[in-house]
């Protein structure tokens, strides 16, 4: 890997919420995400690599750094996937980016089986169907293919996305917890997007088990599994020097539990034969 990190200059079409968010991404890639799965010999230099829901594409473009080939960022953003082909022009990188929905739109056949990595970082709590969103990921990738997998459990303190709210009541825990009566009064005061999002996760409700049941059925191998109190993200979303406290073998212990405090858990699945096909 590149020692060189990657830096925007003041490009003006580049807005300032952008630029944010491609670096937080960019060093989570970089600092955390590409060197764990080199380490453990899930990705090469020359893998083929595809995001799903890539938004600005910071996370993609640490591993084209580090030398993914044919790489694919997909979101069903239009504007950030248009920020995140200039900065990717701007910085030399090629990567193709594509407006496409995991559950709606066509695998396109030039993708199918394509793919020695794929990341799906915070995206699958937000897919109405867990279950189906695995099975289609996995037309994308290559036999023996690696899918990372990162999201917050919905029992957890913010599992429920209340943040989205930018009011009062979504900064406090387990806010998304309350009775159905309770938690409607406690974001009417909300944009409707963003309840409507908020309401959305309360439906979907990806809990541990509901996740480890999407995988067996969708024919997958958990080859790695963390659980953190604190996120790697964490720092440099805020810019602290925040730790990245592990859960794991409590999270293993006793998941239903443990889920309550969990506020990332990231898996590494391995796709067999039987689930790309």
């Amino acid at each position: 890997m590149s020692s060189r990190a990657l830096t925007l200059p003041a490009w003006e079409d580049i807005s300032a919420a952008s630029r944010y968010y491609w670096g937080y991404q960019y060093e989570l890639g970089r600092r955390v995400l590409v060197p764990e799965l080199q380490r453990r010999g899930i990705f090469h230099p020359g893998d083929a690599v595809a995001e799903i829901g890539c938004a600005e594409g910071g996370v993609l473009m640490s591993f084209v750094e580090a030398g993914a080939t044919s790489a694919l960022g997909t979101d069903i953003a239009p504007l950030r996937l248009e920020s995140a082909r200039r900065i990717a022009d701007r910085l030399g990188l090629q990567i193709t980016f594509a407006v496409h929905d995991i559950l709606a739109d066509p695998i396109p056949e030039s993708w199918r089986g394509r793919y020695h990595v794929v990341l799906l970082r915070d995206v699958l709590e937000h897919l109405d169907s867990p279950e189906t969103a695995l099975r289609r990921i996995a037309q994308l990738l290559r036999p023996g293919g690696y899918l990372y997998i990162s999201f917050p459990p919905y029992p957890s303190p913010y599992g429920g996305h209340q943040h989205l709210l930018h009011n009062l009541w979504g900064k406090l825990p387990y806010v998304h917890l309350l009775p159905e009566p309770v938690f409607e009064r406690l974001i009417a005061s909300g944009r409707e997007p963003d309840r409507s999002e908020v309401r959305r996760l309360r439906r979907i409700r990806l809990s541990f088990g509901r996740f480890h049941r999407a995988v067996a059925e969708s024919g997958y191998r958990i080859v790695l599994q963390k659980h953190y109190l604190l996120r790697p993200v964490f720092r440099f979303r805020f810019g602290l020097p925040l730790p990245a406290i592990e859960l794991t073998p409590l999270a293993r212990l006793l998941p239903e539990v443990f889920q309550f405090l969990c506020m990332e858990a990231s898996y590494v699945l391995q796709c067999c034969a039987e689930c790309s096909s």
